[in-house]
């Protein structure tokens, strides 16, 4: 955490972000434009910024693209904020203002954690029944993980599962997963409130997709995810990145299954606020 506060001590480095929170995903040579600072200058803060985590990178082509990363402003609500009578839920929210202000044409929701664990167990994590159910909430996620398998959702020990139309896309053991994203269901419009005719635009939007590349770190293992593919101006990105009051996304999911995999247990479920 001592990385994140001097990586944020910088005023180039400060500004930099700010380029990121207008629009994410940029290229070295975007960062560059309109700045008063050299190509190299640049390069070392975006160094500075993904070693202390705020900043991520994913390839696109030829292109090195660079994303905030939400995982070091969750850690300080974790070990600031969370000691406060808030929800965890709201919490995050208040705390993803490094993810409000993508651009809704082609919104992408990137997230960079480090687990201390191994390829093998954290893959297990992800795929394996008797794990997904600890953090996802109750959630069993149930597939032979196949390229073209389904991928459904069970709600409960003896419920039957069900197909929600995720299909699995990629999946090399201990190195990548990808699967299709899930719509919008009638328990979600429950939970947010939405009116009939909300909710029947929510199902309109296309179907996003999620992909999982974990990475040996030392001791620990990188683990990136990367969801995109979303409509325009789509209220799944902002439900997934946290950004929609009532929902942590996946930086709450993605903490639990930190915690599960460190300490043994996941997360506590989130208290309602008063």
């Amino acid at each position: 955490m001592d990385d994140v506060f001097r990586a944020l001590a910088d005023a180039s480095r400060r500004r930099l972000l700010d380029r990121l929170n207008l629009r994410n995903g940029q290229s070295l040579r975007e960062l560059c434009a309109g700045l008063d600072m050299t190509r190299q200058s640049v390069s070392k803060h975006l160094a500075v910024l993904e070693a202390a985590g705020l900043v991520t990178t994913t390839r696109h082509g030829r292109e090195k693209l660079h994303h905030l990363n939400a995982a070091p402003i969750n850690a300080v609500a974790d070990r600031w904020i969370g000691r406060y009578d808030r929800g965890r839920a709201q919490a995050l929210a208040d705390l993803q203002t490094a993810l409000e202000g993508q651009p809704m044409a082609s919104p992408t929701f990137v997230y960079t954690t480090y687990i201390r664990t191994t390829p093998e167990r954290l893959w297990t994590a992800l795929t394996a029944p008797e794990f997904t159910r600890r953090y996802w909430g109750g959630v069993t996620l149930v597939s032979d993980w196949r390229p073209g398998s389904p991928l459904l959702w069970q709600d409960s020990p003896d419920g039957e599962p069900k197909d929600l139309g995720q299909r699995i896309l990629e999946a090399e053991p201990y190195r990548r997963l990808a699967y299709t994203w899930h719509g919008f269901q009638p328990e979600h419009a429950a939970h947010f409130g939405w009116s009939d005719e909300e909710f029947a635009a929510r199902l309109g939007e296309r179907r996003s997709k999620v992909t999982f590349e974990l990475a040996p770190h030392g001791e620990t293992v990188r683990l990136t995810v990367t969801h995109d593919d979303f409509s325009p101006d789509s209220e799944m990105h902002r439900a997934i990145s946290g950004q929609l009051e009532g929902s942590g996304g996946w930086p709450e999911l993605l903490a639990s299954l930190k915690s599960l995999l460190e300490t043994g247990a996941p997360l506590p479920e989130p208290v309602a606020a008063d």
